[in-house]
């Protein structure tokens, strides 16, 4: 029901306090899981005292019980353990505090936590967080490496120990947490998250040593889980010793079996990344020795051939011939030229005895008109003509007379 208040008309805080014990009351009973953080028992007292905290959050709740209601489960039950209570919501309307009062208390067995871990196994694996797919490789030499541990933890001098020694320049970003009880997977969750935020943080280890199941249990938390795969950061479990298997080590990119075993994983050897580019540079020697032994068999027997051995001998070869060639072409062309020169000389002589010159020296003469026209004919000059006679040593005049 509402209440009509303002400024002006305010209610005080007792009936506030007394409206909230009144709903509050109006709540049945309620059966609650937690784990027992505190726990007070005085001398002499009926009452017991306890807080009840919820593992995957920062969340507690006051509770209070009969002495003979915890003394039923007093020898099963102390800090730290894990209960069922069946108990009704109470407000005191004094102080304005919630409790619970408690009718009956039940501890959580080993067997069935360890059900129910199998159950959420099987969910979270129906849901594909543990497939193979979603694994993110692991980067070969991570220039910050994000590390959620224990403070002063055996689990962090390893994994900064062993990470030293095989590659003295790693940095860490270390987050030290609670790894068990009741605040473990709220600060495990936010140094995850974190450090994923962190653009410099290229891979997460999350280590714990060894201990009890029930020291392991906040690493199988489902928050827990769901926040690893959420991670865009490759995420390394190294979460107690081999045998042992959390529900982390199946989220997580890669599982080491122990925390030194997980700096191993993420930091390589110095030593053994110079040995193997050492075994890299001979190899590389080997070869390009063996390549180059190779092209040089290759170019001596192709030295050791005759044209390369002697190349003066094609030349020679070619000059012969060049030679032989020239004195065929000096034959032929004096053949033709004393061939030329013999018709030449046939022609010439055949031109000198069909000459008029010729003629002439054997004792002709040619009679020539004044306008330089032949005298063939004796009817074609008349008596009285001047005519010029050529004769072979040269010409004279001569005139035409009637014959005798």
């Amino acid at each position: 029901m509402a209440l009509n208040t303002s400024p002006e008309a305010p209610i005080p805080v007792g009936q506030v306090s007394r409206l909230i014990g009144g709903w509050i009351d109006r709540l049945g009973a309620v059966w609650v899981e937690g784990q027992i953080t505190q726990l007070s028992r005085r001398p002499g007292a009926g009452v017991v005292f306890m807080t009840l905290r919820d593992p995957s959050y920062e969340i507690s709740l006051s509770v209070t019980c009969y002495r003979q209601v915890f003394d039923k489960v007093t020898d099963l039950v102390g800090e730290g353990a894990r209960v069922v209570v069946h108990g009704k919501p109470e407000w005191y309307a004094p102080r304005g505090q919630l409790s619970l009062r408690a009718a009956e208390i039940r501890p959580v067995g080993m067997g069935e936590l360890l059900v129910r871990l199998e159950q959420l196994k099987k969910a979270l694996t129906a849901e594909g967080l543990f497939a193979a797919e979603r694994k993110r490789p692991i980067p070969f030499l991570p220039q910050l490496i994000g590390l959620v541990t224990g403070r002063a933890s055996a689990a962090e001098r390893d994994v900064l120990m062993t990470a030293k020694q095989r590659w003295p320049a790693v940095r860490f970003a270390v987050r030290n947490v609670a790894v068990q009880g009741v605040r473990a997977v709220p600060q495990v969750i936010e140094a995850v998250r974190e450090l994923d935020a962190d653009p410099e943080v290229e891979v997460i280890v999350v280590a714990r040593g060894g201990g009890s199941v029930e020291d392991l249990l906040p690493f199988s938390d489902e928050q827990l889980v769901r926040a690893v795969a959420d991670c865009r950061t490759p995420v390394v479990s190294a979460i107690g010793h081999e045998p042992d298997t959390p529900l982390l080590d199946l989220v997580a990119d890669l599982r080491s079996r122990t925390p030194t075993h997980a700096a191993k994983d993420v930091v390589p050897d110095v030593g053994e990344e110079r040995a193997r580019i050492q075994q890299l540079r001979d190899r590389a020697l080997r070869c390009m020795t063996g390549y180059l032994d190779s092209q040089e068999r290759g170019l001596e027997e192709c030295m050791s051939r005759p044209a390369m051995a002697y190349p003066l001998r094609m030349v020679e070869d070619r000059e012969d011939q060049i030679e032989e060639l020239l004195r065929r072409s000096r034959r032929t062309l004096g053949h033709l030229l004393d061939r030329a020169e013999a018709d030449l000389e046939h022609t010439l002589a055949r031109v000198v005895a069909l000459s008029p010159a010729a003629t002439l020296k054997r004792g002709y003469a040619v009679l020539q008109r004044t306008d330089g026209a032949a005298v063939r004919d004796p009817a074609e000059v008349a008596e009285g003509e001047a005519l010029r006679a050529r004769v072979a040593e040269g010409e004279f005049h001569v005139t035409v007379t009637p014959p005798v």
